[in-house]
C-alpha cells in the first residue's frame, strides 16, 4: 500500500506545472494572518506552495511529505521566493518531530490513508505546544455529491478517507475549537482542485 501512495504522488508532482498551484490555500492565509509568528509545521506539504508562503510572512517553516518529487518542487518554490524551509521525507512516526515543538500544525488537504489519518491527527497534536493552533482544510463525507458531478474538483474517491465534523472533533478533542465548520467553497488551485466542493476547515487552539 504504502508503495502504490508514493507512486501515485510522485507521479503527480513530477510533471513541470504545480499540481495545485503556487499560490497559498486560502483558509490557510486567511488564518495564519491572525496568529502570531512562530515555529509552524505543515503536514503533507506537496509541492510547498503553502510552507513558502508561511516563510515569506516570517514564519520558521518545517514540513514532511512521502514525495521526493514533492521536496523538489517545494524546494525550488522557496528558492525562488528566496526563502528558508526544513522539508523532511518520510512517514510521520519516522521523522522524530519533538513533542510541543510548534507554535502551529497546518493540515490543507491532508488526507492520510483511512487506517492512519486520526493516529496522524493525534501525533502532529502532541508536536503543538499548548495554546498552539491547529489550522485544517479537507474535504468533507459530502464532497462525493459534488465530485460525482464535476471531477476537476479533486479529492480522494474513498469515503473513509473523507472527513465528518464529529471526527474532528473526536480527532482534536484537547482543543477549544475556535472555529469549525461544513462549507461549500469554490476552489481555484492548479490543475487539480477546480469547482465547487464541499469542506471541513478547523482552527483549534491546544489547551
Amino acid at each position: 500500500m504504502k508503495e502504490i501512495w508514493l507512486q501515485k504522488w510522485d507521479e503527480r508532482y513530477k510533471q513541470d506545472e504545480f499540481a495545485y498551484g503556487i499560490n497559498p490555500n486560502n483558509y490557510l492565509k486567511s488564518q495564519l494572518e491572525k496568529l502570531p509568528l512562530g515555529e509552524i509545521l505543515f503536514a503533507a506539504e506537496g509541492e510547498g506552495r503553502n510552507a513558502v508562503f508561511a516563510a515569506s510572512q516570517g514564519w520558521k517553516v518545517s514540513a514532511f511529505d512521502i514525495s521526493i518529487e514533492g521536496k523538489r518542487k517545494a524546494m525550488l518554490l522557496a528558492d525562488a521566493n528566496q526563502v528558508e524551509i526544513d522539508y523532511q521525507i518520510g512517514f510521520l512516526p519516522e521523522l522524530g518531530y519533538a513533542d510541543e515543538s510548534f507554535d502551529a500544525i497546518a493540515l490543507i488537504y491532508a488526507h492520510f490513508p483511512a487506517d492512519i489519518k486520526s493516529a496522524y491527527h493525534h501525533l502532529l497534536s502532541r508536536n503543538l505546544r499548548k495554546g498552539g493552533h491547529v489550522i485544517f482544510e479537507a474535504f468533507s463525507k459530502n464532497h462525493l455529491n459534488y465530485l460525482a458531478k464535476n471531477k476537476d474538483v479533486g479529492g480522494p474517491t474513498d469515503p473513509a478517507m473523507l472527513f465528518s465534523i464529529e471526527e474532528i472533533k473526536d480527532d482534536f478533542a484537547d482543543f477549544e475549537i475556535l472555529e469549525l465548520t461544513e462549507e461549500e467553497v469554490q476552489l481555484n488551485e492548479g490543475l487539480y482542485h477546480n469547482g465547487i466542493g464541499s469542506v471541513i476547515r478547523l482552527l483549534g487552539r491546544k489547551r
